[in-house]
């Protein structure tokens, strides 16, 4: 994992990271994030599905600071913080398995709604979190189109 040369120029202290999961329930995912970049030196997304996160960056026009891997999120998150060299580290997800992950990995864990809150993000309504980008998001849509 590094991070990404164009972030070197902002100069906050906060290194922050969303889970996909978390990244899809704001309702408008690029404003979010370049919200955040104003006061944050870095900013991305994690899943352990690399794929789905490029598609999400990709499709709502979002700079993700850091290349990911072939990794789980548990090393990848570990690799980030090594990374990057700014004071404080906050994680934005949304289960007790994120909360885990942040508290075992050193970083400041933030609930979605919280994060959102505190920031004056808004959520998006929650079907709009399955959009396609996952192995089972287009499992699901293939499966409910053949049982049409």
């Amino acid at each position: 994992m590094t991070a990404r040369q164009s972030s070197e120029d902002r100069k906050g202290e906060l290194t922050l990271l969303f889970t996909l999961s978390a990244a899809r329930t704001l309702a408008d995912p690029a404003g979010a994030f370049e919200d955040a970049r104003r006061w944050s030196r870095y900013v991305g997304v994690i899943a352990n599905d690399t794929d789905a996160v490029d598609e999400f960056v990709r499709r709502h026009g979002i700079e993700n600071d850091f290349e990911l891997r072939e990794w789980d999120k548990w090393g990848t998150t570990e690799a980030i913080r090594e990374a990057t060299g700014t004071p404080r580290h906050v994680f934005v997800g949304t289960s007790r398995e994120d909360r885990r992950l942040a508290d075992a990995t050193e970083w400041e864990f933030r609930t979605v709604a919280d994060a959102a809150e505190k920031a004056g993000w808004e959520l998006g309504e929650p079907g709009r979190r399955h959009e396609s980008g996952g192995i089972i998001d287009r499992i699901r849509g293939v499966l409910k189109a053949w049982a049409r």
